[in-house]
């Protein structure tokens, strides 16, 4: 089970708050859609190597994750069935860091939900 605190690595953090300031989706909102892309796609996380999560914006996992906490969970356990706590965390924020990548730069929330399509 995820921690009931959680944050991203500060890279991440800025790229989602950039977004926010083109888009007006919130970081919190932009994070999800990122989860999602990224546990469509074939990445995985690598515990073996090491991942900063040196974020200033600690929220509450209600906040990062909403009403699809249960299901991002679900996902995160059945993906690394060893992982628990702070290891679990960090896969979710390696995923919102590998799914953020393709939207980071988009300059219009149009061209934001064109993109997630």
């Amino acid at each position: 089970m995820l921690p009931n605190r959680m944050q991203l690595s500060k890279t991440v953090e800025e790229q989602l708050k950039k977004l926010k300031g083109s888009t007006g989706i919130t970081p919190n909102v932009s994070a999800r859609i990122a989860f999602f892309r990224s546990i469509e796609s074939d990445y995985t996380y690598q515990p073996e190597i090491a991942y900063k999560l040196d974020g200033s914006l600690v929220l509450d996992k209600f906040t990062w994750l909403g009403k699809t906490q249960l299901v991002t969970e679900l996902l995160l356990k059945q993906k690394y069935p060893e992982l628990e706590g702070k290891g679990l965390q960090t896969a979710w924020a390696s995923h919102v860091e590998h799914g953020i990548s393709s939207l980071r730069n988009v300059k219009s929330l149009h061209k934001f939900t064109y993109n997630v399509k």
